[in-house]
């Protein structure tokens, strides 16, 4: 989902900054962390590019062509691929590495360099480590920094790493003005890195969190393709649920009507009405259950085979449904108090973890909040508007627009995006085809299903 690029000059530390984020991002919950790095010294594309600046043999033109082309046969047949998948991509080095080493060293300037690296795969977020250059090439002299050769590459003298250092200081600086389209980036830094690892794993920690904490949406791939994804794979584990070894499959509320009969606005109502608003805030977890937080802790569950412990929920919950471990435990504890799910004896031996269980009065909320996850914030936005307005109003006020003008794009979105989510879920109701326009939608999310019993 997230592309992490490490940058900076030769000798700053930017493989052992990399190698520290990939061990923090294990504590988010990301179905896999992928290394990478630029250029590839596994690709001929890749070694062509190296070769390229250790022989000092190609003009500035046809070094930055050579990293171009490794970038983007590197950013559409690998990276892209992990990003649609949920994955965090971590690249020690990529486009601003060109950007400085071609664009500035080799002076062909910071828009032909983009130019050339267009179609490749943007930075979400960017870590800049800085050194001093002494400091740095005392580090390359001492160090093992090279795989494949040990002959110096051409840059690697303290003149052109001063030169490299000031290109950084100078493309990330607040007013720089860098060509699109990789001005999107989010860049961190200049991070210092001629202390301890202690210290530059707590400074990559921090920033870590401070991104994350602010939900971006990706750069590169679609948001909630992403989590579709995520979802299908949750599906998948509870379609092969079984009684027991070689009995048929269990007929499980993703088969049939998990609504349970009711209208999902009849859902959404009882469980507003059901929510402990005082005990809420007592115990420091949402006072509704319109929060981010709970629509993605309930509805992970709902999709969960058997009982789960937290670190398990935690690991199911994706990068777009992310919440903390320490809050995914604090509101567990609290849902546990309030009876919305319930404990589980542990049967594996020498395992104290807690087990609970959403408790399948709730299935039909939890399931919802899955399938209306793109209008959570427009559904939230009208019930601080109309605090005592009946839900089955919410979808007519929210898709109402002025006479002879069309839906907005991002509404229009969000209803192919629950569109496909039903497709994954189903309507909720057995027999009952999945809505496909606002109307349609409307009608789902207002309307009682039909009694086919006295048909």
């Amino acid at each position: 989902m997230y592309l992490i690029s490490v940058e900076g000059g030769d000798g700053s530390g930017k493989g052992e900054a990399a190698r520290i984020l990939g061990e923090l991002l294990a504590e988010f919950p990301f179905p896999e962390v992928v290394m990478t790095h630029e250029p590839r010294r596994h690709s001929e594309l890749g070694k062509m590019a190296l070769s390229s600046v250790k022989l000092g043999n190609k003009t500035p033109l046809e070094e930055a062509g050579l990293f171009a082309a490794d970038r983007l046969d590197h950013s559409h047949t690998f990276i892209q691929p992990h990003l649609a998948r949920g994955a965090v991509v971590v690249s020690d080095r990529n486009i601003h590495s060109s950007l400085i080493y071609q664009g500035v060293v080799g002076e062909l300037g910071l828009g032909r360099v983009a130019s050339m690296n267009a179609a490749a795969m943007i930075p979400d977020l960017v870590f800049w480590i800085d050194c001093d250059p002494e400091k740095a090439m005392k580090r390359i002299r001492s160090g093992t920094l090279r795989m494949t050769s040990q002959k110096q590459e051409y840059f690697e003298t303290e003149e052109i790493q001063t030169t490299i250092r000031k290109g950084f200081h100078e493309l990330f600086a607040s007013d720089a003005d860098v060509p699109a389209p990789f001005n999107a980036c989010n860049v961190v830094g200049p991070i210092m890195n001629e202390g301890g690892l202690d210290e530059l794993k707590s400074k990559l920690r921090t920033e870590l969190r401070r991104f994350f904490n602010k939900k971006p949406a990706p750069l590169n791939v679609d948001l909630d393709a992403v989590d579709r994804a995520l979802l299908n794979a949750l599906v998948h584990d509870v379609k092969k649920q079984r009684r027991l070894p070689g009995a048929p499959q269990e007929r499980t509320a993703i088969h049939v009507g998990w609504l349970g009969g009711k209208s999902p606005s009849q859902w959404m109502q009882e469980a507003e009405d059901a929510w402990p608003t005082q005990s809420a805030q007592d115990n420091d977890v949402p006072a509704s259950p319109m929060a981010h937080s709970c629509w993605s802790i309930l509805g992970t569950l709902s999709l969960m085979v058997g009982s789960s412990e937290v670190p398990r929920l935690h690991a199911s919950l994706g990068p777009v449904r992310m919440v903390t471990q320490r809050h995914t435990q604090r509101l567990i504890k609290w849902l546990l108090t309030e009876n919305w799910v319930h404990k589980q004896q542990n049967h594996t031996p020498f395992n104290d973890a807690q087990l609970f269980k959403l408790r399948d009065e709730r299935l039909g909320f939890a399931r919802l909040t899955l399938a209306m996850w793109p209008l959570r914030p427009h559904l939230a936005s009208w019930r601080r508007a109309h605090p005592d307005a009946p839900w089955e109003q919410a979808l007519e006020d929210v898709f109402t627009v002025e006479e002879g003008k069309e839906l907005s794009a991002p509404l229009s979105k969000a209803v192919e995006d629950i569109r496909e989510r039903l497709t994954i879920l189903t309507s909720g109701h057995e027999g009952c085809p999945l809505p496909t326009t606002p109307a349609e939608l409307n009608v789902w999310w207002s309307m009682e299903p039909p009694n086919h019993s006295s048909s």
